[in-house]
């Protein structure tokens, strides 16, 4: 078995363990960080979701290196790419859901020029296709995690001071033996105004396998039958106004039936736009591509099974499933279809396997929006960002901010047979004790694993956030090794806060609000 040893070890490189490693890395801290695909970013890169922000992005409500991570993605486009558009900021796919709707290897480009100074002077190693499989803990204490290459089978076991857990799926909890929550909390538990009565571990948001498509009118891209296609034909939950492979859902906020379109027509939700990530409009010399968008919506949401807390057979089968939706939707959209001329299909629709670099075309991994979360010193609750508890424009202002973050409480259908749950949420502060398990002394959270409920994971689960969270979990391990204290004695020290929270803002992390902010909302109030 190989060995190191490092200062931090980074659980997952998506978008939290890639903030946390930039950060640590600028300290001078050697970094050990593992990712199961062969692609940095999550969300953003192998799981093909567009960033979701919020409406004062780029004003304000993210850290220093956001905004560069931001910035470098449009210079991108502008390097390579003959701009057309006019914006002040370049929206490269003009969506709806984001002023920054990109491809997801531009992502991934930017990510890999940051972090890539770190690994030319040797501070940080990444293992790619790799997850850990085994940890040695010493009471509060975890001394080292054994990682196992997941094609060739290899093991390395990597000793350091600190362990990040920024997983999609909060890996290390369990393997740790760590106390963690999944799934719904109780209203008895949390007090939350939308909790269940009882709770149960197994309502988990519905997870997303994403894909590309691509548009071109007059020709014939239409794939092979998918294996599960007449079942998803046929599937019709519930709590849904339609067949499933239908351009009908429950409205998020009212559950009525909602009517959805392909492209923009007169009546209906345009899905194409939603996520689109290349629009033509935008660029000059492109007369030979169609317009790309990337398919997360709410008809290819699995809500069948999980893919943790299950026997790795149990996985496999959900894995499978919920690809198969993602196929079957588009096969349908390409066959069947009721398009507004009066044809039936759109087999100009094409599948672009390139946009991911994977054999079925499909993501590199699927989507997560609810991970396994942490046991905190603090957990942060519906009533904290609830417009109907808060008496300000914002939430709950923390003494322990470590940065802030604005998005609705939007839980999409779960496990556990449960309809969208979308509420709206202030803008809100990121707690530090909700980074920290109650029961570890040198293990930090990362990513969407912190102490939230089910409902406010609804919140916490986005890119900047979860940028945020991985950034800030980063320095405070570099502090944390600085000064010689534990995470928790940091937070429970006047003295000690004050000094590292004036550290992240040095690194460029807004602990508040501004004050233009409030200004702008006092009239709404």
């Amino acid at each position: 078995m190989n060995q190191l040893t490092v200062d931090l070890i980074i659980i997952g490189g998506g978008l939290g363990g890639t903030a946390a490693a930039i950060a640590a890395c600028a300290k001078g801290l050697r970094v050990y960080m593992s990712e199961p695909t062969d692609w940095i970013g999550g969300q953003v890169t192998s799981q093909g979701v567009p960033p979701d922000e919020h409406q004062w992005i780029e004003e304000f409500g993210r850290t220093l290196r956001y905004r560069e991570y931001r910035e470098s993605v449009r210079s991108t486009y502008k390097k390579i790419m003959n701009v057309t558009a006019e914006e002040k900021h370049l929206n490269p796919g003009n969506g709806l859901v984001s002023n920054i709707c990109h491809d997801p290897r531009v992502s991934l480009q930017v990510l890999k020029e940051m972090i890539l100074p770190y690994q030319l002077t040797g501070l940080l190693t990444v293992d790619y296709k790799t997850a850990p499989a085994e940890t040695e803990r010493t009471g509060r204490m975890l001394q080292s995690v054994v990682f196992r290459h997941v094609e060739t089978d290899k093991y390395t076991q990597v000793s350091g001071k600190y362990v990040i857990d920024a997983s999609e799926e909060g890996d290390l909890l369990p393997l740790a033996g760590m106390n963690y929550v999944t799934g719904a909390e109780a209203k008895s538990e949390t007090g939350e105004e939308h909790a269940r009565d009882v709770a149960d571990p197994k309502d988990i948001q519905a997870f997303t396998y994403v894909l590309g498509i691509e548009y071109r009118d007059g020709e014939d891209h239409t794939i092979e039958k998918p294996e599960m296609y007449d079942f998803w034909k046929s599937f019709k939950p519930d709590f849904w106004p339609d067949q499933y492979l239908s351009f009908y859902a429950p409205h998020p906020q009212t559950k009525e039936k909602r009517t959805y379109t392909l492209f923009k027509e007169e009546n209906g939700f345009p899905l194409w736009n939603y996520r689109r990530i290349l629009h033509t409009g935008s660029f000059a010399q492109i007369e030979h591509a169609g317009e790309v968008t990337l398919m997360n919506w709410p008809m290819n949401d699995y809500f069948l099974g999980n893919v943790y807390e299950v026997s790795e057979e149990e996985r496999k089968k959900h894995d499978y499933q919920a690809k198969q939706l993602s196929l079957s939707l588009l096969y349908w959209m390409q066959t069947e279809l009721e398009r507004a001329d009066g044809k039936k299909g759109y087999p100009g629709l094409m599948l672009r396997k390139d946009i991911f670099e994977t054999r079925d075309g499909l993501a590199k991994a699927p989507y997560i929006r609810e991970s396994r979360r942490i046991k905190a010193e603090y957990t942060v609750t519906e009533d904290d960002v609830s417009p109907r508890v808060q008496p300000n424009q914002s939430g709950k202002q923390y003494e322990d901010s470590v940065g802030v973050g604005s998005y609705s409480i939007d839980l999409h259908p779960s496990i556990g047979g449960r309809n969208y749950l979308d509420i709206p949420a202030l803008p809100f502060h990121i707690p530090l004790g909700a980074l920290i398990p109650a029961d570890m002394d040198n293990v930090i959270a990362g990513s969407k694993n912190i102490g939230t409920t089910h409902i406010t994971n609804g919140c916490y689960r986005l890119h900047p956030v979860e940028w945020n969270i991985g950034e800030s979990a980063g320095e405070l391990a570099a502090f944390c090794i600085r000064t010689g204290h534990t995470p928790k004695e940091v937070r429970n020290d006047q003295s000690l806060l004050a000094s590292f929270q004036q550290t992240l803002q040095n690194s460029g992390v807004e602990l508040e609000w501004p004050e233009s902010f409030y200004e702008k909302r006092r009239p709404e109030v």
